[in-house]
Order: C-alpha cells, then sequence, then structure tokens
C-alpha cells in the first residue's frame, strides 16, 4: 500500500477505483504482500527449515488459502470446518495440524479419517478419547502434546496464551506424567511437542525463555520428538511504538536448540503472513463536532473489524486522499452500531475531513473478517484480492434479503 499524488493504492491498483466498483465497507487484499510474507519466513528461517503451518483462524476466506498453499504452505486448524475448508483448498493433509483445546469426538474421528499430520491434544482426557477412537479404527495416531510453558508472551492479556492459569496445554507435571503413560501406546505415536504462548509478540525474548523450558522438559522426558511445534504469534508493526520483531535473534536461539535437540520445527503463523496485507475501506457518514471532539461516523462497525471493541486493538486510519491540512482536535473514529465499544480509534489530531470522504483502517487481514458478524442485523462485507494490476471479488457482499 502506498501513496501516487496523495492517492491511496493498493499495488497498482488506485483504491478511489476499487471503492467506486466495490463500495464501502470493503475489506482489500494485496496478494504480493501475502506472498512477500511467506518468502520473508522462508528466507529469516532458511537455516532450520521449519514447515509453515498457517493460523487458519486468522484469516479464512478459501481462495487465500488456495494462494498460500501455492507456497508450499500447511495449515493450523481449530476446528472440523477449518479443516474442511483447507482440504478443499487443496492443502496436503500431511501438512495440517489440528489444534485446540476443546475437539469433539466428531472432530477427532474426522482428522483420523483424514489422515492429517498430527493432532496436538492439550488434556489427558483428550488423549485417553484419541487412543480409545483409534483402538476401534485399529490405527496408530500421531499426536503431539501441548505444553503450557508458563511463559508471559507480553503481548495484550486478552491473547495471551502461554501463561499457567490460561486454559491451553499441560503443566509441566502432567506432560511428563502423560509421555510415561502413552509412550508404549499401541494406537498413538506420540511425535510431537507443541506449545503456543500468545499472539502479536514483538520482542524474542518470550520466546528464548519459552525454548528453555521446552529443552529442559525434554531433557526430563528422556523422550525424542520428531517435531518440535513453536505455535505462532509473531507479531506485526501496527504503528510507529510497535517494536519490529528480530527474526535473525529467533533463528539463532532456534538452531542452538536444535544442537541439543534433533527435531524438525513447526510454525503457526497466521497475523504475521496475513495481518499487514489488508485494508478495510469505508465512507464518512457524518461528522458531529462538540467542543472538545469530532465523531467521524463511519459506515463501517464492530460488526465488520472487532478487534478494538474486543481487545482494544489499536490500528491506524488513513484518508484515501492525502492532504496537508491538518486540525488539531481529538478525532474519535466510530462506526454506527448501538454501542459505545463500537470505536476504532481516537487520535488528537487529523487531516481535514468531509462527510462522504473514503478511509481505510490498516493491518486488517488478520482476525478481521474473521471475526465479523451480522450484530445489528448487518450484512458482511465483500472481500477483495488485488494482484498487480488486476482486482478480483474473492467472497460477494453479503445481502440483507438472504439473511432475512
Amino acid at each position: 500500500m502506498n501513496y501516487r499524488n496523495n492517492n491511496l493504492y493498493v499495488e497498482n491498483v488506485s483504491v478511489q477505483k476499487i471503492i467506486k466498483k466495490f463500495g464501502t465497507p470493503s475489506y482489500c487484499y494485496s496478494l504480493n504482500k501475502i506472498k512477500s510474507n511467506i518468502r520473508n519466513y522462508k528466507k529469516n528461517f532458511r537455516s532450520i527449515n521449519p514447515l509453515l503451518c498457517f493460523a487458519v483462524k486468522s484469516n479464512s476466506n478459501i481462495q487465500i488459502l488456495k494462494e498460500i498453499k501455492k507456497m508450499g504452505v500447511g495449515a493450523d486448524v481449530v476446528s472440523k470446518g477449518e479443516l474442511l475448508l483447507s482440504l478443499k483448498a487443496g492443502i496436503n493433509s500431511k501438512k495440517i495440524v489440528f489444534s485446540g483445546v476443546g475437539k469433539s469426538q466428531d472432530e477427532i474421528k474426522f482428522a483420523i479419517n483424514k489422515n492429517i499430520l498430527l493432532i496436538n491434544a492439550e488434556s489427558e482426557s483428550e488423549i485417553d478419547l484419541i487412543e480409545k477412537i483409534a483402538k476401534v479404527k485399529n490405527k496408530k495416531i500421531n499426536i503431539g502434546i501441548r505444553l503450557n510453558p508458563n511463559i508471559d508472551s507480553k503481548s495484550i492479556r486478552k491473547i495471551s496464551t502461554g501463561n499457567r492459569d490460561d486454559k491451553f496445554g499441560l503443566t509441566e507435571k502432567n506432560f511428563l506424567k502423560i509421555i510415561k503413560k502413552y509412550k508404549s501406546s499401541n494406537n498413538l505415536n506420540i511425535k510431537c511437542l507443541s506449545v503456543h504462548i500468545g499472539s502479536q509478540i514483538t520482542s524474542y525474548k518470550p520466546y528464548e525463555k519459552m525454548l528453555k523450558v521446552i529443552s529442559s522438559v525434554i531433557k526430563k522426558s528422556n523422550y525424542n520428538f520428531d517435531f518440535i511445534d513453536l505455535g505462532g504469534g509473531i507479531g506485526i508493526k501496527y504503528n510507529n511504538d510497535t517494536k519490529i520483531f528480530n527474526y535473525y535473534k529467533y533463528n539463532s536461539i532456534i538452531k542452538k536448540f536444535l544442537t541439543d535437540h534433533k527435531s524438525k520445527i513447526i510454525f503457526e503463523p497466521g497475523r504475521s503472513i496475513i495481518g499487514d496485507a489488508a485494508l478495510l475501506l469505508t465512507k464518512v457518514i457524518y461528522i458531529k463536532k462538540t467542543n472538545k471532539i469530532n465523531f467521524v461516523i463511519l459506515d463501517a462497525a464492530m460488526n465488520d473489524f472487532m478487534r478494538p471493541a474486543l481487545y482494544g486493538a489499536v490500528h491506524k486510519i488513513i484518508s484515501i486522499n492525502k492532504n496537508k491540512k491538518i486540525i488539531k482536535k481529538n478525532h474519535e473514529f466510530v462506526g454506527p452500531i448501538c454501542e459505545t465499544t463500537d470505536k476504532f480509534l481516537s487520535i488528537s489530531k487529523f487531516q481535514t475531513l468531509n462527510e462522504g470522504d473514503c478511509l481505510a483502517i490498516c493491518d486488517v487481514g488478520a482476525y478481521g473478517m474473521v471475526l465479523s458478524s451480522n450484530y445489528n442485523l448487518r450484512t458482511k462485507p465483500p472481500e477483495i484480492l488485488i494482484n498487480n494490476s488486476l482486482s478480483k471479488v474473492i467472497k460477494k457482499r453479503q445481502k440483507l434479503i438472504n439473511i432475512i
């Protein structure tokens, strides 16, 4: 995304033309940015050659999954629906990892039937169920066991998953107990130690602590794992205050870890692949001025993009037509939904705006469309994929009549 003569472009397509053709609100993705992010992973981790399994929960558009698959990337899924979608997108079943703390019996049976790479289990009860189903099917199933390393990821608390009090994974004590109990099972093949400590992590240091814990647990278990699944969570630069993640340092500490533990590394990136590859295009409906605040009321709402309301996440908002006239007054960018939390951004100054102007909410590719809803009986926006000079609808705008 860049400005040309003060007009915003996605690749070689003017955002103004996109809005004229497809309307607002609309999600707009850059295919070349997605590809660039995948290449960045492959380049930075070339020396350890990890298996990349895209976190489908971050973005489940089938056309995007098909493009990701072309680059040799697998899938990390957390539901039967995501597994079905990944298979339909053509992703190799042997590149699919099924994560999640509460898989149903039906989901486990389905995953077993599809011969996926791993089912990453998170409790003794789940492992008991997998073994029971495998026994009935007379199969030996590859599983991973998720360790809760009790590491603070130093990110937003609501997207932290590796603390002792989080619902995910097993404590070290229970992890070691389960290895001892199942390592000689006739129906389970423990192939993987899995972890995931959170999301939007911008420092390598939590990962460094995580790897030390993993190393210690492996030594205590006296067990050789074919795979170490390090999860995802690498953050992106949402604003000027966000630190850029140091891939070089993370690669170095993983290489050091692998000198003692000869395992294949799995990553489950989501946000770092798709997050900064999309904009949510929106129009100013009204500007309501008070003494202290200009309320900029948009046609996009929290049903279209939930992260600010759900997590208090901060996303930049930019104009599709840049001007140099700055108004030093608090601007509050809000949606039309009947909730106080339907608010995207508060900022102390912004360029001159008029009703009918169009804006772009930045970095919405991850946990954007997937968290959208029909709250207030609003329709979901379309998704547009830009490839150089071409624009393609990859999901149509929902019609109100179809909801009714």
